[in-house]
């Protein structure tokens, strides 16, 4: 009987300010053939395709649109087959049931790259990105339309305080986060991460299994 091939799911776990797009973009240059899901696309392209008028509509479009349309895309990806899957996002329990029976309905693997830091840090990076004119506005506006602007993002209508931001850290319990084999890193400090062991072990193990 022939041996059927490992398929990996790679998480790119953490809270909002630990790195993880940049984490994603390193993992590109070592596979060139992943699929990447991330439920931030999603989000953003509802915002421009459909758009809200508040918080409200905002929260039911992310229960009615985007949930949906990310969980599709995994099952795709998964249904054919792709050797490696990727998707980063501040994951929580409220995602794990779901990304487990995906998994065991293609039999995947699943290995969670989960990324953790100081809450000062992740406050300073979160408001920092928040204020970016690269920002999505989707992100830090009460309500948004296609075509939306803002001359001054830091005074967008939706910005986050630093006592909800950890309230939500600490009810979501991103950096608890874990699914399949975990790695973890401490990235408070950029400048002592060496993610090179770990790309080495993912290429290891994920381009030479069969």
């Amino acid at each position: 009987m022939a041996t059927k091939r490992k398929k990996y799911l790679l998480l790119l776990a953490g809270s909002p300010g630990t790195g993880k797009t940049y984490l994603l973009n390193l993992i590109r240059e070592r596979f060139s053939d992943l699929y990447v899901v991330t439920p931030d696309e999603a989000k953003v392209y509802y915002a421009e395709e459909i758009g809200f008028d508040n918080l409200t509509q905002r929260a039911e479009q992310e229960k009615n649109k985007v949930w949906p349309f990310y969980y599709k895309a995994l099952d795709l990806y998964m249904e054919a087959g792709k050797k490696l899957v990727v998707s980063e996002y501040p994951f929580s329990s409220k995602q794990k049931d779901k990304l487990l029976d995906l998994a065991q309905k293609y039999q995947y693997e699943i290995i969670t790259i989960r990324l953790v830091a100081d809450f000062e840090v992740l406050w300073q990076r979160r408001y920092q990105r928040d204020r970016e004119v690269d920002r999505h506005l989707s992100f830090v506006m009460d309500h948004y339309h296609y075509g939306d602007t803002c001359n001054d993002v830091s005074k967008a209508s939706n910005h986050i305080t630093k006592e909800e931001f950890y309230q939500i850290v600490s009810q979501r319990q991103y950096d608890k986060f874990q699914l399949g084999e975990v790695i973890e890193f401490d990235v408070s400090d950029y400048s002592n991460v060496d993610y090179k062991p770990t790309l080495d072990y993912l290429e290891d193990k994920i381009k030479h299994d069969k």
